[in-house]
């Protein structure tokens, strides 16, 4: 497990971002000879798997003079072979707003083997610890969590689950933002097209509807229907290998104790999560997560009380929403903020 020291800089002071690399079992995480394949099968892993950018130095309001009254960090929980580039944009999104990020990522070849579930858990123990230990060295310091498809979502269920004995912790979760996610039945389907997306380092392209309707809300029923069938269809590529994958999935999750695990992972997402916000973002054109789905989820949390909001962005495809709608996207982070942690936000 990495020590504590690696886990923050202290103080909220401005910092070299501090990392944890995915290298530290010593494997070769080399590429080979992938360079001319039409998909890399295993991309190059050998950038830090946690990255921390310590929250901007808390300010004194323009008033009395006094403090503010707590520093905030989002824990970014990436997609299945998200880099550490793509949720730059947003640790920088939430900076900007005056919160600091810890960026997690899940390599593609870190989990690829008959010992999956260890090797996420493991990383996530490391996460985990590292958490606990910046909280506990200031009690003004909160959290928020962003999670990207399944595999962000499932990496906050951990997260939850290795923080159960700290209730002191999970108390100063302010909220938690789910973006292209959940899918409570973890088939060989929803497997397979996960992967596909993370193999094919290829996201759907993207038509915006006009533009008196940015985010497609007020569209035609039919026209709406329509361009995203046009979306959500694959090329011959991802077909047969998500086809081939989906094959290989049905032998490998029930061979395993990889659907065992995750079923304990969807068990605390689903009956114990704290008592905060949850805001999901999704899309109808998103051909990994069914926007069904997620609405099915939606209403259970809802039915237990929680404080459940969403968007469906409608038009983009997985884990795209920002960069397909910028301003939109931009827009409702800072409601969220200001939900959870009005004291923190700064005004844009």
């Amino acid at each position: 497990m990495a020590t504590m020291e690696k886990a923050y800089n202290g103080g909220g002071k401005e910092a070299t971002p501090v990392a944890v690399s995915a290298q530290g079992d010593g494997a070769d995480y080399s590429t080979g000879g992938q360079a001319n394949a039409p998909f890399s099968l295993l991309p190059h892993d050998s950038e830090y798997f946690i990255q921390w950018d310590p929250p901007p130095p808390l300010e004194t309001s323009s008033g009395g003079g006094s403090p503010v009254s707590e520093e905030v960090v989002v824990v970014l929980l990436g997609w299945l072979g998200a880099r550490q580039k793509h949720l730059r944009r947003y640790a920088d999104l939430y900076r900007d707003r005056g919160v600091g990020s810890v960026r997690f990522i899940v390599p593609v070849r870190k989990i690829v083997g008959p010992h999956l579930d260890r090797r996420f858990l493991r990383m996530l123990a490391d996460l985990s610890a590292m958490i606990a230990a910046w909280c506990d060295a200031d009690s003004r310091r909160m959290l928020l969590f962003h999670t990207f498809s399944n595999t962000g979502w499932l990496a906050y269920g951990a997260v939850l689950q290795n923080l159960q004995s700290r209730p002191d912790i999970t108390e100063r979760i302010r909220g938690c933002i789910i973006d292209s996610a959940p899918v409570l039945e973890i088939t060989p389907k929803v497997w397979a097209a996960g992967f596909t997306a993370a193999m094919m380092k290829k996201r759907s392209s993207f038509k915006r509807p006009p533009a008196d309707s940015p985010d497609g809300s007020t569209f035609g029923a039919l026209s709406k229907v329509n361009c995203v069938s046009e979306l959500t269809k694959q090329s011959w590529r991802e077909t047969v290998l998500q086809s081939t994958l989906e094959k290989i999935f049905k032998f490998f999750l029930f061979v395993t104790d990889v659907n065992k695990g995750i079923r304990k992972l969807l068990a605390v997402l689903s009956e114990k999560q704290p008592s905060c916000p949850q805001f999901y973002m999704y899309s109808s054109a998103d051909r990994v997560i069914p926007a069904e789905c997620v609405e099915s989820f939606i209403s259970k949390q809802k039915s237990l009380g929680l404080n459940v909001s969403a968007h469906n962005f409608v038009w983009s495809p997985h884990v795209d929403h920002y960069r397909s709608f910028p301003h939109l996207y931009s827009a409702k982070v800072d409601e969220f903020i200001k939900l959870c942690s009005p004291a923190t936000v700064r005004s844009m």
